[in-house]
């Protein structure tokens, strides 16, 4: 079905419907697109989207990064931007009759724009479509409901729940009765991601406070596995705000709770249709390479894995959130788990991410690593046992500006993302960078104003 009958078809089944939001998504993985009046969204649809391809280039306060080379100097000009296929639905959090379209941004020539992340994500799977390739992925994604109301001295706290407001010492881990407290957000939840064709699966209640995890199904197409994670934070968001609540994906919200992460599940299948990481007697060979690729790059990755200031208060020991380049069987403390528990299913679990990421970027990464990793046929070394890291086990950046030193000096990210790519995201963080080490904390001003 082309995208003109695509359309006619849901709006003759959704009559009611007044406005498309329409939107791509930016480097720090924000939807950012505009309203098209319900007249006008056929056309929009089946013509494209005028957008300033600046748009991927915005810290993430929203501002022109110039150091990207998209804004500043180039006269700012447009790219056209088309609908994903398949991603046409339904708004159904709130009160105006709404629809919403994913987009992907091309080039007045009609080519891919090299700064979408989602064509950052395509560059890497048409690499294992030329090998005959084809990965199987899911995600994974934590999140914390909040109290919407928040003030300097009080910027995060649980929401109200039955029974009072929570106390920040519990945890609650897979509690049931934590799910039925907030029963209408998560039915509000999944109605929404049945009517966006997002496969949800499992929901269940993490350490933290207020701390939630939501499971998407494994699909054999991890730019649909991206879409569909960019997706559920956004359902996640709207419905928490239509229930008069607020949902963060911030990696680490409470310094003393469990941070949120975004584990990635993946495996890979062979022309007929095989998982290539199932050997004889256990996980083949070919696992044992990506997991090697895996270690090998990520030291390098981590401005991806952990993209903000905050998402490395996340990465500490004994958090469930890995600090080395480690692997296990089964083996929740190490950076990548194997998980070998169902033969057909045998998968690499990554650990690394955190849910403040962009799915596109991350994915875009991971499977790079795994790829190469094939390729070069690189032993992972031993694995652990426990959270016993041995010291031939590199440590991973636990700062944000190194990490994006390293990041912008290597050449596992220059061939993962591109060099035009690279230097984009960079600078993009640079600038985010910059502005941190501007901000005065309210702990500095505790421990030094009158003390030192």
């Amino acid at each position: 079905m082309d995208m003109a009958e695509e359309a006619r078809e849901f709006f003759a089944a959704n009559p009611d419907i007044e406005v498309l939001e329409a939107f791509v998504i930016d480097v720090n993985g924000v939807p950012r697109g505009k309203w098209i009046p319900r007249e006008r969204a056929i056309d929009v649809l089946t013509k494209g989207m005028a957008m300033p391809r600046s748009v991927y280039a915005l810290d993430v306060w929203g501002r022109d990064v110039n150091a990207a080379g998209l804004a500043e100097g180039t006269g700012d000009p447009d790219g056209i931007c088309f609908p994903v296929p398949g991603t046409l639905s339904r708004v159904t959090w709130l009160s105006r009759p709404t629809a919403q379209v994913l987009l992907q941004m091309h080039t007045q020539e009609g080519e891919s724009f090299y700064a979408d992340p989602r064509q950052v994500l395509a560059n890497v799977l048409q690499r294992f479509k030329a090998a005959k390739l084809t990965p199987v992925v899911a995600t994974e994604l934590e999140f914390y409901l909040i109290d919407p109301v928040r003030s300097a001295l009080d910027p995060v706290r649980p929401p109200n729940t039955r029974d009072g407001r929570w106390h920040t010492g519990q945890t609650q881990v897979l509690s049931i009765s934590e799910l039925q407290d907030f029963e209408e957000v998560f039915h509000g939840i999944s109605t929404a991601a049945r009517a966006q064709k997002v496969p949800a699966d499992t929901t269940l209640r993490e350490n933290g406070p207020g701390q939630y995890e939501i499971n998407l199904n494994h699909v054999p197409d991890a730019l649909a596995a991206a879409d569909y994670a960019v997706l559920l934070k956004r359902i996640v968001k709207g419905v928490a705000r239509a229930s008069d609540l607020d949902a963060t994906f911030m990696a680490k919200p409470y310094g003393t709770q469990a941070g949120s992460g975004m584990h990635v599940h993946f495996s890979v299948l062979n022309e007929k249709g095989e998982n290539i990481y199932v050997g004889e007697d256990g996980p083949s060979d070919a696992l044992f390479h990506s997991v090697g690729g895996l270690l090998e790059s990520m030291g390098e990755s981590m401005a991806i894995f952990a993209p903000h200031q905050n998402s490395y208060r996340r990465l500490r020991p004994s958090e469930h959130a890995p600090t080395y380049a480690s692997w296990g069987f089964d083996n929740r403390s190490a950076a990548v788990r194997v998980i070998t528990a169902s033969k057909p299913a045998t998968r690499i679990e990554h650990r690394v991410a955190g849910s403040d990421t962009n799915p596109y970027l991350v994915l875009a990464m991971i499977l790079s690593a795994a790829l190469a990793g094939m390729k070069e046929k690189l032993s992972p070394g031993g694995a652990i046992s426990g959270d016993d890291h041995a010291v031939n086990h590199e440590p991973l950046p636990t700062n944000w500006d190194y990490a994006l030193q390293r990041f912008a000096k290597s050449s596992f990210a220059y061939a993962a993302l591109g060099p035009k790519y690279r230097s984009l995201y960079t600078a993009c963080k640079q600038q985010e960078l910059s502005e941190f080490s501007l901000r005065v904390t309210d702990v500095e001003y505790d421990a030094y104003i009158r003390t030192v």
